[in-house]
């Protein structure tokens, strides 16, 4: 199908694109990769007026580790999966992108996007949330910081405003005593996550788990923090009968999507299952 007529700007720096996105209001939309607006424009299921193309602003694209790894709103899964920089300091967010879709969509696909777009099924909101990662917002009236745990507040919804761009997200270094893991079960078409879960745990002084955030994409309507598991497992010895105990809390007080892919009832039951492999293996990383 073809989309509807649009308007096309290729702004080359961030105050410039946020001047476009105040002058034309609800009437436009963002371009990054594209993966999920141009589709939906074909379908005749959105029709902006303007699209405001932000791929050619060199700003948002660059990847750096220092105390932390920051990575550009407008960088590439290819340019996160690829950096061996970014796999040694955060391995689980070089392991989560390299699953997303395919080279095409790897290549073309942007982090900025991912997050701000907040599809249920997507894998990067997940990790966001497992690390406590903050992203880095531009509107009219400056840079602002939104924690990850603030960003997801619906399907499709997030607290971007809507004169604004991600600019920078940043995510922890994982040092000593620490591991994350994200693990999923897979559409085998589309590689979206029926089912994913992104876990991190940080070890005390005693060998004990001090520390856990578990998040869940693909079951419901966003990707959502698991309290109960995280609580359930802290202050453990993160041993299979603890990682079994907190395996059962998972997915508790979740609302639940069911498709052609997969039931409620089914999205349910592999939350526990995933939860189990991702906390499992957080804990083995986290020992060395």
């Amino acid at each position: 199908m073809i989309p509807g007529e649009f308007q096309y700007f290729a702004p080359t720096t961030v105050d410039e694109a946020v001047s476009l996105l105040q002058q034309h209001g609800e009437d436009a939309k963002l371009l990054g990769g594209g993966h999920s607006l141009l589709p939906a424009m074909k379908l005749r299921l959105t029709t902006p007026a303007v699209l405001i193309d932000v791929t050619k602003i060199s700003d948002i694209k660059g990847v750096s580790v220092n105390g932390s790894v920051t990575v550009g709103g407008g960088a590439t899964y290819h340019a996160v999966a690829s950096n061996d920089a970014v796999r040694s300091a955060c391995g689980v967010l070089a392991d989560c992108v390299a699953q997303i879709g395919d080279t095409q969509v790897r290549n073309r696909g942007t982090i900025g996007g991912s997050l701000a777009h907040a599809d249920p099924a997507a894998d990067l909101p997940a990790v966001a949330l497992a690390l406590g990662a903050t992203i880095t917002a531009q509107g009219p009236g400056g840079a602002r910081t939104i924690n990850a745990d603030d960003m997801f507040v619906e399907m499709l919804t997030t607290a971007l405003e809507p004169n604004e761009i991600i600019t920078s997200v940043s995510f922890p270094r994982l040092g000593a005593g620490a591991g994350a893991a994200y693990e999923k079960m897979r559409q085998p078409a589309s590689r979206y996550a029926i089912v994913g879960v992104a876990a991190y745990v940080k070890l005390g002084s005693d060998g004990n788990v001090a520390e856990a955030r578990v998040a869940v994409t693909g079951a419901g309507p966003k990707a959502t923090r698991q309290d109960a598991t995280e609580a359930a497992i802290t202050g453990t010895n993160g041993d299979d009968a603890a990682i079994a105990a907190a395996t059962d809390k998972a997915g508790e007080d979740m609302d639940y999507l069911g498709d052609i892919h997969a039931s409620e009832e089914y999205r349910r039951a592999m939350v526990k299952v995933y939860t189990k492999r991702a906390l499992a293996k957080a804990i083995a990383q986290a020992r060395g």
